[in-house]
C-alpha cells in the first residue's frame, strides 16, 4: 500500500507562490499550478462528498472528465478545481453532496 504523497513538489523548485485557504487552513502554494494540484500538494485528501451516501471523494483524472475535484472556490460551489489555476487569496470549501444553485452568482466566463 502506498503511504507517501504522490503530489509532491521539492521546496527548491518552488521559486514564486501563492496563498490559498482550504477551510480555514492556510496554504502556501505554487503559482501556476491547479487548484486540485494544490490541494494535494497542502495534503487535502478528500474534497468533496457524493451526493449519495456522502462518501469522501478526490480527485482522479486531474483533467476534467470525472468531476471528482469539485470544491468551492469564493463562494461559488461546483468548480472544477482541476482545470483552474490558483489564484491568491482564493477561499476554498469542501463540496458537500449536490450544490444549491438557487441563490449562487455564478462565475463569469473569461
Amino acid at each position: 500500500m502506498i503511504t507517501k504523497p504522490l503530489f509532491s513538489i521539492p521546496q527548491s523548485s518552488l521559486s514564486e507562490t501563492v496563498t490559498i485557504t482550504f477551510e480555514g487552513k492556510t496554504l502556501k502554494v505554487p503559482a501556476g499550478i491547479s487548484v486540485a494540484a494544490a490541494l494535494l500538494v497542502g495534503g487535502v485528501d478528500d474534497f468533496r462528498s457524493s451526493i449519495v451516501g456522502q462518501v469522501p471523494r478526490a480527485p482522479y483524472c486531474m483533467m476534467g472528465v470525472c468531476f471528482e475535484c469539485l470544491v468551492e472556490i469564493d463562494g461559488i460551489p461546483a468548480r472544477q478545481s482541476c482545470l483552474l489555476p490558483v489564484q491568491d487569496g482564493m477561499q476554498v470549501r469542501r463540496q458537500i453532496g449536490a450544490a444549491d444553485l438557487d441563490d449562487v452568482k455564478f462565475a463569469e466566463e473569461p
